[in-house]
């Protein structure tokens, strides 16, 4: 705790090579973390790769951002690691409490992402918008036990403000969730508007459309 509260006041370019030495990340030389707490059990930030301020990221086996991903400020990541002495998730012998995401992917701000189990964001792929909640784990009221799923979010789509994505829950590549929709199953068909409480095929998308298309995930 305290070499992890020392690494908070270093200028960044001391910071970085603290993280790498003292906590064993792997941190390009072009990646930043801006002054958030992330302290997953191993952390790997690709070129040009960037955690904005205020994020709080703990809990997790691991974090891998590819190139140019970026987690937007005020975030909230947390799991539930697997070398935990808690009874919870004992059943799920293969789960993973990370976090992938692909590149010129995007967390904008202030969401909250509960990585027990794996989640994965395709390259391309926006959460954008305010106060989404990513959440794989749950009470089984069957079995009375915790519960998790992964969730998986395919490249190139872009998920509205204010949504709910359930364990378990798959959004193809090229596709749209609309705002404060909930997504609680897989889905298969690619180029589609997804929406509603719970979530269902709304339309298909034209193919022309050019965020479908971006070679850079910045959106002017």
């Amino acid at each position: 705790m305290l070499l992890k509260l020392l690494t908070m006041i270093l200028p960044w370019p001391l910071r970085r090579r603290a993280l790498q030495s003292w906590f064993g990340f792997e941190i390009h030389s072009t990646a930043k973390i801006g002054l958030s707490w992330v302290f997953p059990a191993n952390l790997v930030m690709g070129p040009n790769t960037k955690i904005d301020h205020f994020v709080v990221a703990v809990h997790l086996n691991r974090i891998v951002m590819h190139d140019h991903a970026i987690i937007g400020r005020s975030n909230w990541i947390t799991g539930f690691e697997t070398n935990s002495t808690s009874m919870h998730f004992k059943h799920q012998t293969d789960r993973q409490a990370v976090l992938i995401m692909k590149e010129h992917s995007a967390i904008t701000k202030k969401h909250h992402i509960d990585c027990t189990s794996a989640i994965e964001i395709g390259k391309f792929t926006t959460v954008a918008g305010y106060n989404s909640q990513l959440l794989t784990h749950s009470i089984d009221v069957f079995e009375n036990r915790q519960h998790s799923a992964p969730i998986t979010i395919g490249d190139y789509c872009f998920i509205g403000t204010n949504v709910t994505v359930l364990g378990g829950a798959v959004l193809p590549s090229f596709c749209v969730l609309g705002a404060k929709s909930l997504l609680n199953k897989p889905f298969e068909s690619e180029w589609t508007l997804y929406g509603g409480v719970p979530a269902k095929e709304l339309k298909k998308i034209s193919r022309d459309a050019k965020y479908f298309h971006r070679l850079d995930g910045f959106v002017y």
